[in-house]
């Protein structure tokens, strides 16, 4: 969702309570900082999705406004590719509504890595079905390049709902969407082996409620380890994180109280992805040279 966009549908007391954090954030950055990096191509202004598929490899996309394609860069901001995909022939002059956020993982052929892309923004609450695109993930890369694509139509038990957030669970196979801007927000499932162009209805796995009030809490992003046993939700004020036990379903896990994480203020920060090894995080921010922010994930009880 665009920032001219939120601003609009934001109250102002949370407004208020957003810059406060911001600024306070600002006081103790130096201390949570691991390693930060400026994001220079003039394309990537609106960053709102992350997915790591290797050390040096990032995954990343705007939101709307932007044309059916996502972005390859390397860990310091450096454009590798632009991919161009087919999106949704309704969607006449941008092929896609509003991209939201980005998850790689298994897919229909084993042994082979896929990436997700999640077109569930819905600030309306008026969309019929969300949809989300399985890419192969690319052996190589050009500068610009067409990649085939699968779409998967979504619909919710309970109406329409306003999303930023795909995850995919790499153990009980299922994509994960997390509704964004209610106190109490939905936490939603689909099948990962879906077919081109199915509709499925989700299934409300159940309800999570995050510390806050108004915008600060609202989930902008998540993601889940590559074995599917460390999950981590971003708000636009923290990063929180569980551990999963064993294969439990992933409404059980974050019924457990989180632990929040390092995490710098960012202006706008929407994307946050875990490393491959699932030993760090990294967080991007919207705008014009955002910063790659890199955060080590704290050893805690039950790790090993």
């Amino acid at each position: 969702m665009s920032l001219s966009t939120k601003r609009l549908i934001a109250f102002v007391p949370a407004r208020i309570a957003f810059i406060t954090f911001w600024l306070v954030g600002l006081v103790y950055a130096v201390s949570a900082q691991q390693a930060a990096v400026k994001i220079i191509p003039a394309e990537l202004s609106e960053i709102s999705g992350l997915f790591i598929a290797k050390d040096n490899l990032f995954y990343v996309h705007n939101d709307s406004g932007d044309t059916s394609r996502f972005f390859a860069i390397d860990a310091k901001g450096n454009l590798l590719s632009t991919l161009y995909f087919k999106g949704d022939p309704s969607k006449k002059r941008l092929g896609v509504t509003d991209c939201e956020d980005i998850a790689g993982g298994p897919g229909p052929v084993k042994n082979k890595s896929y990436i997700y892309l999640g077109d569930i923004g819905d600030n309306g609450g008026n969309r019929p079905y969300v949809t989300v695109y399985r890419f192969p993930e690319p052996n190589k890369f050009s500068g610009n390049m067409q990649i085939e694509s699968e779409a998967v139509h979504l619909k919710y038990p309970n109406g329409p709902q306003d999303a930023e957030t795909l995850m995919v669970d790499p153990i009980l196979k299922e994509l994960i969407i997390i509704s964004k801007r209610q106190d109490t927000v939905g936490i939603y499932s689909a099948p990962l082996f879906f077919k081109k162009g199915d509709t499925i209805k989700m299934k409300k796995q159940g309800s999570l409620v995050l510390p806050g009030k108004g915008l600060v809490k609202y989930v902008v992003s998540g993601d889940i380890s590559r074995d599917g046993q460390q999950i981590l939700l971003k708000t636009y004020a923290n990063v929180y994180y569980w551990l999963r036990n064993g294969k439990e379903p992933i409404s059980q896990t974050l019924r457990r109280t989180p632990t929040k994480l390092p995490y710098i203020l960012e202006r706008q920060g929407e994307a946050v992805g875990f490393t491959p090894d699932g030993k760090a995080y990294y967080c991007i921010s919207e705008g014009k040279n955002a910063v790659i922010y890199r955060y080590n994930v704290p050893q805690l009880p039950g790790q090993h």
